[in-house]
C-alpha cells in the first residue's frame, strides 16, 4: 500500500502540480491511514473495504480530532482510492460512497481599523529588520494574499509604477492593487534594507530571512504575533487574521464583492460572503451612532 501511495503522491506534484504543502497533507494523512489499516491487518489496497474505511474514521474521531481534520482526512482517502480505480489498479472504489462529517463554520477573527493601525504601526522602522517587517505587514493587509504568496513573491511581482502585484497560485494568476502604506513601505525597504539581508547575494525573492533565503511562514507567524501582542491586541491573531480583515473591511466600505472574491482569489463567491455579516454589523453600528438621539 505504501508503493501505491507514493506513486500517487508523484502523480498529485507532477502531472496535477499540487503545491508542496498539499501533497505533504496528502502523504501525511494517507501514511496514517495505512498505518490504521496495517495494523488491522490489511495491506493490500484491493482488499480494503469499505467498512475498514469506516472504521478508520471512526477511529480518528474517537481519537478526539476535530471534524476539519477528519474532513481532511477522509478527502484524502477518497482522492487516493479514487486514483487507484481510475488506473485499474482496484476492482472497486471502497471511499466512493463515505462521506464527510459535518463541519461548523467558525467566525473568522477580523480585527477593527483601529487594531489594524495599532498593529501598522509598530515597525518604527529603526532598522532594517523593521522596515522589511512593515513593508510585509503593510502589503498583506494591503492586498488580502495568503502568506504563502506573500513569502514567495519575486521582485518581478511587484509593479510599483502603477501599484499591483501579480499573485500565483497552482490553478490561476491574479493582479492586486495596493495603496500608498504600501508603496511608500516598499518603496523604503527596497531602497535601504534588502541588501542587508541579501548580504552581498541576489535572490529573486522581495522578502527574505537574515540568511537571505526564503522565509518560511512559520516565520512570519512569529513575526505578526510578536508586533499583535506590542499593540496590545488582545485577539489571537495570525497572518490570516489580516487577510480576513482585508475583505471585511473592503465590503464595509462597500467594495464589490465580486472584486474582493478576485483579490482574495477564492474560487467560490460564498467564501467572500461569510465576510458580509461583519459588514452589515458595521453598518448597522454606524447608522445607530449617526442617527440615534442618546447614542
Amino acid at each position: 500500500m505504501r508503493e501505491e501511495i507514493q506513486t500517487f503522491i508523484n502523480y498529485m506534484e507532477e502531472e496535477k502540480h499540487a503545491s508542496k504543502n498539499t501533497t505533504l497533507s496528502y502523504q501525511r494523512d494517507l501514511l496514517k491511514m495505512a498505518d490504521y489499516l496495517e495494523e488491522n491487518g490489511i495491506t493490500d489496497c484491493g482488499k480494503v473495504t469499505k467498512t475498514a474505511l469506516n472504521s478508520y474514521i471512526l477511529f480518528l474521531e474517537k481519537e478526539g480530532k476535530a471534524a476539519s481534520t477528519v474532513s481532511r482526512a477522509l478527502a484524502s482517502t477518497r482522492s487516493f482510492f479514487g486514483w487507484l480505480f481510475k488506473e485499474e489498479k482496484i476492482r472497486r472504489d471502497p471511499a466512493d460512497s463515505m462521506h464527510a462529517p459535518k463541519i461548523e463554520k467558525k467566525v473568522p477573527v477580523i480585527l477593527t481599523v483601529d487594531e489594524v493601525t495599532k498593529l501598522l504601526e509598530q515597525p518604527s522602522g529603526a532598522n532594517p529588520k523593521e522596515i522589511r517587517d512593515k513593508a510585509m505587514l503593510e502589503l498583506l493587509y494591503a492586498t488580502g494574499i495568503r502568506v504563502t504568496e506573500l513569502v514567495n513573491l519575486k521582485l518581478s511581482d511587484v509593479n510599483m509604477s502603477i501599484g499591483f502585484i501579480t499573485c500565483r497560485d497552482e490553478h490561476k494568476e491574479r493582479m492586486i492593487p495596493f495603496g500608498h502604506a504600501a508603496k511608500d513601505a516598499l518603496a523604503k525597504y527596497l531602497e535601504s534594507a534588502r541588501e542587508t539581508f541579501l548580504k552581498g547575494t541576489r535572490s529573486e525573492l522581495l522578502f527574505t530571512n537574515y540568511s537571505g533565503r526564503a522565509m518560511s511562514r512559520q516565520g512570519f507567524w512569529k513575526i505578526i504575533k510578536y508586533y499583535g501582542d506590542r499593540a496590545g491586541i488582545e485577539e489571537d491573531i495570525t497572518p490570516h487574521t489580516l487577510r480576513h480583515s482585508f475583505a471585511a473591511h473592503l465590503l464595509s466600505n462597500g467594495a464589490d464583492m465580486r472584486a474582493v472574491q478576485t483579490m482574495m482569489g477564492h474560487s467560490d463567491l460564498a467564501s467572500t460572503q461569510m465576510y458580509t455579516a461583519y459588514a452589515m454589523d458595521s453598518a448597522v453600528r454606524e447608522a445607530y451612532q449617526g442617527a440615534h438621539p442618546r447614542k
